[in-house]
């Protein structure tokens, strides 16, 4: 299976159990790998036979943005669904981290994966 990726994709969001996280959006860092077959794609050369990785992006930030999750889990679930529901993905690996949001450490988070046959 082929990849496509987004690194490093940054989002302002309010994410966060505490009142500190709760008062103001911080950064929050995605990742994504969506597992697609480029083949087609790369024999035609044209953006419209493989998976349009800039409407993913803003899909996926759009939504970091507005949703105002508890917890990274929660967000790397909803950010698995979008990306799932892009024709042609077959499965998605979704990282997302909040830098900062643990003293000595440059950031934390949490990483999944999901596919169309096995969801959860």
């Amino acid at each position: 299976m082929d990849q496509v990726f987004i690194t490093d994709l940054v989002a302002r969001g309010i994410i966060g159990v505490n009142d500190r996280e709760r008062a103001q959006p911080q950064d929050i860092l995605i990742n994504i790998v969506l597992f697609t077959s480029t083949q087609k794609a790369g024999q035609s050369d044209d953006v419209l036979d493989s998976v349009d990785y800039s409407i993913v992006a803003k899909k996926v930030r759009a939504h970091a943005e507005t949703v105002r999750r508890l917890t990274v889990e929660a967000l790397a679930a909803d950010l698995a669904q979008l990306c799932l529901e892009e024709p042609g993905v077959e499965k998605v690996r979704v990282r997302v981290e909040k830098p900062g949001a643990v003293r000595f450490s440059r950031s934390v988070g949490v990483e999944i994966e999901r596919a169309k046959d096995h969801p959860g």
